[in-house]
């Protein structure tokens, strides 16, 4: 039975008293085994009242347990542990060797524990901005579209904004950027969000590389982006705020009761609505009322450029191999002289608006165009995918029938023989395409023997042959022989009598003129 406060005390000082335990007992009237323990616990420093501890399977192996823990950081599994010991000689369940291993990493993160310290902000110094998931709105088409949620915050004055979009790039990232910085009035020192791709392209030995874009923005605006550390919602926590105040008034839920929206106009006017109310407010950490606060953050602000950086006009997009870019899973054509360069693309209307800095594309001998900066390049109607807008005037002199018919097979050499043919002439170009579509058989031989031909009576005669071949479609063994034999005993064309529609070879009936019908004859 475990002995009170009261008791245990009486049991020290009677042994204090004695310097026996047998004596102790006697005065205290308990055993002297529990003299001993009692005596024991408090000379090792542990502490008496508590409950003991016995000894364990485990405890002498508690020194390599606590030097995989170390050497791991914390995060080494307690079954590898188990079959580690067990490997060592150790004879306990793997139960004991799970409550073991939470104690020593329970221990490892008390002395590694990480330590915060409240972050004093100055005005005019950071920007924090994050996204966060929106409601579904009813797009052009009417379906259901997701919605994405921009918030930034201002950490000195706590002023919050909030707005809608239909998308994460980057050119809208930089659009809203530019919207929230000449909301606020000015531009602050530093601007900090997560390692999202469209601010990190990559992290070498945990260093985040910037984006170049990204980079180029913050110069354009006067401020630098940083990027928390990766995981770390704690070093931008006044953002993660604002995302989750935001969802939790804009998005509809079962708890704020707000309806669904019927337009994406309604989704920016509840945007609207809540920054107005959360900036009109006190504010529980700072006291003050942010619209008020930004009063006077606003002296400290950098002025804002009076353009926008060149991604806010629209969305940025590769010119392809074929001329064309694709906005919205549709391809729209472009002028020659811009594949591989980069065109914003923006809506206007119903009509998408494609621009390009002419003055940042090298000169390339197939723009036809004036080099004067940005330049609206082509104007489209906005089209639904699987019906692309091309316009034929972008693909001058093109060898594709405008109409959609197929296009010819260009022969290309590839052996020494195949050359030899082909370097004949147009002829056999024409052959050869004549020849492959009506399904002649034993082409290859049939061109080694036109070279062989051509090598008895000239590539001049074989080519005119093969031409002429080629249109009247004989491809036979001999019928490349006989047509240069023709041509070389036949009249010269000059000569010929070429048949048109006033020309009949059909023999006429004045022949039959002088002769008289069987009755006229017996008259």
């Amino acid at each position: 039975m475990k002995k009170c406060d009261r008791e245990i005390m009486e049991i020290l000082e009677a042994y204090d008293a004695t310097g026996s335990a047998h004596s102790a007992a006697q005065l205290a009237g308990v055993d002297p085994k529990t003299v001993r323990r009692y005596a024991a616990a408090r000379d090792q420093g542990r502490p008496v009242t508590g409950a003991s501890r016995r000894p364990r399977i485990i405890d002498q192996h508690l020194p390599k347990i606590e030097e995989w823990v170390e050497r791991s950081a914390g995060k080494v599994r307690a079954d590898v542990i188990h079959e580690r010991l067990v490997a060592m000689g150790f004879t306990g369940t793997e139960r004991t060797t799970r409550r073991a291993v939470a104690e020593a990493k329970a221990a490892w993160r008390a002395g590694n524990r990480r330590t915060y310290r409240p972050w004093i902000t100055e005005p005019g110094l950071w920007l924090q901005f994050d996204w966060g998931e929106g409601p579904k709105v009813p797009g052009a088409d009417g379906t259901l579209r997701r919605t994405l949620l921009f918030c930034a915050w201002l950490a000195w004055s706590r002023f919050r904004v909030v707005i809608p979009v239909w998308d994460q790039t980057l050119p809208t990232l930089i659009a809203c950027l530019d919207a929230t910085l000449r909301r606020i009035g000015g531009v602050p020192a530093y601007v900090l969000t997560d390692n999202a791709r469209t601010v990190s392209i990559d992290h070498v030995a945990g260093v985040a590389v910037r984006h170049p874009q990204i980079v180029a923005a913050g110069r354009h605006y006067g401020t630098q982006v940083h990027t928390c550390v990766p995981f770390d919602p704690e070093s931008k926590g006044g953002t993660e705020s604002t995302v989750r105040l935001a969802k939790a008034d804009v998005v509809p839920t079962e708890a704020n009761l707000r309806a669904q929206y019927a337009s994406f106009a309604e989704l920016e006017a509840a945007c609207e609505e809540f920054c107005a109310k959360v900036n009109g407010r006190v504010h529980r950490e700072s006291a003050r009322i942010p619209a008020e606060a930004l009063m006077d953050e606003r002296r400290r602000l950098h002025v804002l450029p009076a353009a926008p950086h060149t991604l806010a006009l629209g969305q940025t997009r590769t010119v392809n191999t074929d001329q064309t870019v694709r906005y919205g899973s549709v391809r729209y054509s472009t002028p020659p002289g811009l594949v591989g360069a980069e065109v914003w693309a923006r809506v206007a209307g119903t009509e998408l608006v494609l621009v390009a800095d002419l003055d940042a594309l090298p000169r390339r001998p197939d723009w036809t165009g004036e080099r004067c900066g940005l330049v609206e390049v082509a104007r489209h109607r906005l089209s639904t995918p699987g019906t692309p807008r091309i316009d034929l005037a972008h693909y001058p002199d093109h060898p594709q029938d405008p109409t959609g018919a197929p296009r010819p097979p260009q022969p290309r050499a590839r052996s020494a023989a195949e050359r030899d043919f082909l370097d004949l002439g147009q002829g056999a170009h024409d052959w050869l395409i004549a020849a492959s579509a009506a399904g002649a058989t034993r082409i290859r031989a049939k061109m080694a023997a036109a070279l062989e031909l051509a090598a008895l009576v000239g590539s001049v005669a074989v080519e005119t042959a093969l031409a002429a071949a080629a249109q009247a479609g004989r491809f036979g063994e001999e019928d490349l022989t006989a047509i240069v034999a023709h041509q070389a005993t036949a009249a010269p064309t000059g000569d010929l009598v070429v048949v048109d529609e006033t020309h009949s070879a059909q023999p006429g009936t004045a022949a039959w003129a002088n002769f008289t019908t069987s009755k006229e004859m017996t008259r």
